[in-house]
């Protein structure tokens, strides 16, 4: 059975798919096998793997970053919106029906042993799991019946790296923020915090990440500098400046340099070793 590393973020665009699709190269280049996960995403753009099920776009490129064919079990749960407040609900791939928010969000837990099961089964057949959430953890009005964030770091026993993005601004509340909107058991499960989009000196930085540790009693894992590397937006709203055009997309070598870049880049960036110990040791060890 697989182990597993979670990514989450303190909001929507914080480098979530980015973060993961690099760690899936790095963990192809070490010499494991590895897979990403997402349980639930809401995107307008989608795969179509082989066999003709519909994943999504993310995933499969996270699957190509990681070396392996496109797999619906790498995202069991796809929304495709059709209007602010409804989304066509795909599960494992095939299409399940439309839904209202209202209506999805009381129907979702019994979605729960889908995602189990397609996790499990991944695991199964890989060393390592990269799991990508969805949005912020710390969604107070949506906690309940989490299946996403914390509730899939539940399923899957995997410690977290919380990710912020600091080119926005207020990435130390931002983080101190999230891991207070946890409940002690959530807050237990991450393992250390991740800045994401920095630009300038590092010096200047340091005595802010040492003051984050000493508040939220976590670890800072890794300075991500804002990286020229190109790759596909996870959706067509979506804000990433660093994401492909359509012409792109088709380049199959061009995405393989991209690949090789974002690990290089985040193997410079992360603390691997503490990583690869957090990654071995699981949640018992946090």
């Amino acid at each position: 059975m697989a182990k597993a590393i979670m990514i989450q973020g303190t909001a929507s665009n914080s480098g979530k798919t980015f973060l993961v699709t690099g760690l899936c190269r790095i963990f192809k280049e070490d010499g494991y096998r590895v897979a990403p996960f997402k349980s639930q995403n809401m995107t307008s753009i989608s795969f179509i793997t082989k066999d003709g099920l519909t994943m999504g776009r993310a995933q499969a490129m996270q699957a190509e970053a990681a070396g392996i064919v496109p797999d619906a079990r790498m995202n069991p749960i796809l929304l495709k919106p059709t209007g602010n407040s409804s989304s066509q609900v795909i599960v494992n791939g095939s299409l399940l029906g439309e839904m209202s928010a209202i209506d999805y969000y009381a129907y979702k837990d019994k979605l729960r042993a889908e995602i189990a099961s397609a996790y499990e089964s991944l695991a199964a057949e890989n060393d390592i799991i990269v799991i990508e959430g969805a949005g912020s953890p710390a969604e107070i009005n949506l906690k309940q019946n989490d299946i996403v964030n914390m509730g899939m770091a539940e399923i899957a026993k995997a410690p977290v790296l919380l990710a912020g993005d600091i080119d926005r601004g207020g990435v130390f509340a931002a983080l101190a923020g999230t891991m207070l909107l946890l409940t002690e058991r959530e807050r237990s499960l991450v393992a250390g915090v991740l800045i994401n989009k920095f630009r300038g000196d590092a010096a200047i930085l340091q005595p802010g990440l040492r003051m984050l540790e000493d508040i939220i009693h976590k670890p800072v894992l890794g300075t991500i500098p804002m990286l020229d590397v190109v790759l596909e937006a996870e959706d067509s709203l979506s804000t990433a400046t660093n994401s492909a055009d359509s012409a792109i997309v088709g380049d199959d070598a061009f995405k393989e340099s991209q690949y090789r870049l974002l690990a290089e880049k985040l193997r410079s960036a992360l603390d691997m070793k503490q990583i690869y110990k957090i990654i071995d040791e699981g949640i018992n060890a946090i």
